[in-house]
């Protein structure tokens, strides 16, 4: 069984600052997908930078400060791929793949449209690069979990007020209407899959106590291709994980 979690930290500094790495070994997973980062390597300290039991690979933005994604695994891969082959998203720092004898797997952090118009047209023009992306990778690679923060709440139960939000980036319509899209190229939203229930989320807002309210949002996903859904066992979230505005998620392949 390969345990494989996702987690935005929202700055692998301060995220182990608040003990991050001691909850790592607490729970050992086999892989590790890390989201914004915010760090380049040299920023790190030795145990930051690879902590014991796990080989450790980072893509950080040319920004400092800014985005990045990493992938923490304890056998070593066959080979990893950082980028996606698109100049501007691989400045940025946003996909890392590894592949193993018998899947791969992608730490993605999608763009975020939050902070204006300008985003939000970096935002959708990922999403036009990215679903052709990855139908053809599912050709060469038929057996991937892609891992990460999609910033984008798929249905209404997946976000705390669907009705207030509709005008909010990340609730849009096209961008729903894009994940539907994107899952139909031959992936499973791996959590859904297993659980149906209302009230699960792997955001909140630092603001209005939006945590201890549980007022979130559903925006991390292990999406699992066709191919290797079968071999899925479970998928959780674990909100009781507090070194972030995100919670890490999990999924289990067998």
């Amino acid at each position: 069984m390969t345990t494989i979690l996702s987690y935005n930290v929202n700055g692998i500094r301060a995220a182990h600052d608040k003990q991050l790495y001691a909850w790592l070994h607490s729970v050992s997973p086999d892989i590790l997908c890390i989201q914004e980062t915010k760090a380049q390597p040299e920023q790190l300290t030795p145990e930051q930078l690879r902590p014991e039991g796990y080989h450790t690979y980072w893509h950080s933005a040319e920004q400092k400060g800014y985005s990045g994604v990493a992938l923490f695994t304890r056998q070593e891969p066959l080979h990893v791929e950082y980028g996606c082959g698109e100049s501007w998203i691989d400045a940025e720092g946003r996909v890392l793949r590894a592949d193993f004898p018998d899947f791969s797997v992608m730490s993605l952090y999608l763009p975020s449209g939050t902070s204006g118009d300008h985003r939000q047209g970096a935002k959708d023009q990922f999403l036009e690069f990215f679903l052709p992306y990855v139908r053809d990778l599912l050709q060469r690679f038929p057996r991937l979990v892609i891992s990460g923060d999609y910033n984008i709440a798929h249905h209404p139960i997946d976000i705390h007020d669907p009705v207030g939000n509709k005008n909010s980036s990340g609730f849009l319509p096209h961008e729903r209407a894009w994940l539907t899209d994107f899952l139909a190229v031959g992936l499973t939203d791996s959590f859904r899959h297993f659980n149906s229930d209302p009230g699960n989320y792997s955001w909140w807002s630092y603001r209005s106590g939006a945590r201890a309210r549980n007022k979130g949002w559903r925006i991390d996903y292990h999406l699992v291709s066709t191919e290797l859904m079968p071999r899925c066992t479970g998928a959780a979230i674990l909100p009781d994980a507090v070194h972030s505005d995100h919670c890490p998620i999990a999924v289990q392949i067998d």
